[in-house]
C-alpha cells in the first residue's frame, strides 16, 4: 500500500509499505479521509516526541477492512471514525477513565503508525459508526471538534455564558461551532485573517475582531462590558494569551487550547491572582468523538466549510506546505482516498 512516511525528522516520502495486520483488540481501517493537523508538522520537524519511521495522521475516517478479534467482526464493512488513543485499561488512571495519564499511553500518528496511508490500524474499543448522511470528510473532523468539546468541558462552559475565542484556525472555529451548539451567547472571535473572520461570522459568531486593526480589549468593553465568562486562546501565542487574561471577568475562566510549541512566555500573574481567574490547560481530545458525531448527525454542527483543500496523497508536500504557511483562504486540508 502507499503511505506517507516520516523516515526521520524533516525527511518524509510517499512510498510503498506492507499492508498492516490488526492484532487482538484492533481493526484495520481502509482510510477514506485524513485531515492535516498542525501538530503533524511538529512530528515532521521532530518537535514532538515520536517513534520514527512513522506514518503520521491522527484525524481520520474510513471503512473497517479487517479485525484482530472475532468479537469485533460486527464492525466489518462499516463506515467509522474513532479514537486514536491506546492505553493499558488496567492501571489506576485507566480505571478512572483518565487513560491519557496511563504510563503506557500511546497515540496513533505519534507513537504508532497513523492514517496518512491507504490502510491504518486503530483500536476497536474507540470505534463509532458513521451514518451515511455524514460524508467521510466531514466525519474525519470529529477529532478537532472533540478537542473543542473537551475544551469547553474543561472550562465548565454552560448555557448563556459569554465567550471570546482568540484564533480562527481549525480549533478556534470548531470551538465556535461547539459553543453555538451548547447555547453560549455573544460569542466573539478574534483573528488577523479577513477570510477566517468572514468564515467565523458565517458560522454564527456574534462579533469578530480584526486583531491587527482593532484594539481587542477596547472593543470587548462594548460587547462584554462586565468582562467575558469563558475566554479561550486557540493560538498558543503570548500576545493572545495576555489579552485573554485581561478580557476575562472577575472569577471568569481562561482555557488554553493553543499549542505553545515549548516557548517560555511572560504573563502578569496578578491578572490571574487579583481577578480570581480559573486558568485551565485544554490540550488534546478526551474522547468526545461520539458526541461530536451526534452533533454532526443532528445538523447542529457543520464543519465542511473548514475544508478548503481536498488533496490526493501524492500531493502531500503541497498539503504540508499549505498547513505550514497558512495562506489567505486556507483553513484545513484533507487527504482523500475515495
Amino acid at each position: 500500500m502507499k503511505a506517507i512516511v516520516i523516515e526521520k525528522p524533516k525527511v518524509i516520502h510517499l512510498k510503498e509499505v506492507e499492508k498492516p495486520e490488526p492484532g487482538e483488540g484492533f481493526v484495520r481501517i481502509k482510510v477514506m479521509a485524513a485531515p492535516i493537523c498542525a501538530t503533524d508538522l511538529d512530528v515532521v520537524d521532530g518537535d514532538i516526541p515520536a517513534k520514527y519511521p512513522l506514518i503520521p495522521g491522527h484525524e481520520w475516517s474510513g471503512i473497517v477492512d479487517g479485525v484482530g478479534s472475532r468479537e469485533d467482526e460486527i464492525w466489518l464493512g462499516k463506515r467509522v471514525v474513532g479514537s486514536s488513543d491506546v492505553a493499558c485499561f488496567h492501571c489506576e488512571e485507566c480505571r478512572k477513565g483518565n487513560w491519557r495519564y496511563c504510563k503506557e499511553f500511546e497515540e496513533i500518528g505519534f507513537k504508532r503508525n497513523g492514517a496518512y496511508a491507504e490502510y491504518a490500524i486503530m483500536p476497536a474499543f474507540g470505534l463509532i459508526e458513521l451514518q451515511d448522511s455524514i460524508s467521510f470528510v466531514h466525519g474525519s473532523l470529529c477529532e478537532p471538534l472533540g478537542v473543542a468539546l473537551g475544551t469547553l468541558a474543561k472550562a465548565e462552559a454552560k448555557l448563556g455564558d459569554t465567550c471570546l475565542i482568540m484564533g480562527a484556525g481549525p480549533i478556534g472555529l470548531c470551538i465556535l461551532a461547539a459553543a453555538k451548539a451548547m447555547g453560549l451567547r455573544k460569542i466573539v472571535v478574534g483573528d488577523f485573517s479577513p477570510y477566517k473572520l468572514d468564515l467565523a461570522r458565517n458560522m454564527g459568531a456574534t462579533e469578530v475582531i480584526a486583531c491587527d486593526k482593532e484594539n481587542v480589549l477596547e472593543k470587548l468593553k462594548t460587547i462584554h462590558p462586565d468582562g467575558t465568562d469563558i475566554v479561550i486562546d486557540a493560538t498558543g501565542i503570548e500576545e493572545s494569551i495576555v489579552i485573554c487574561l485581561k478580557a476575562a471577568r472577575k472569577g471568569g475562566t481562561v482555557a488554553l487550547a493553543g499549542y505553545g510549541r515549548g516557548k517560555i512566555m511572560n504573563v502578569r500573574i496578578d491578572d490571574i491572582h487579583i481577578n480570581n481567574l480559573k486558568v485551565v490547560g485544554a490540550g488534546n481530545n478526551w474522547n468526545y468523538h461520539k458526541k461530536a458525531i451526534q452533533l454532526m448527525e443532528e445538523g447542529k454542527v457543520n464543519l465542511e466549510p473548514l475544508v478548503t483543500h481536498k488533496l490526493q496523497p501524492e500531493d502531500y508536500a503541497k498539503g504540508l506546505e499549505l498547513a505550514r504557511t497558512r495562506p489567505e483562504g486556507f483553513v484545513k486540508a484533507v487527504f482523500c482516498y475515495e
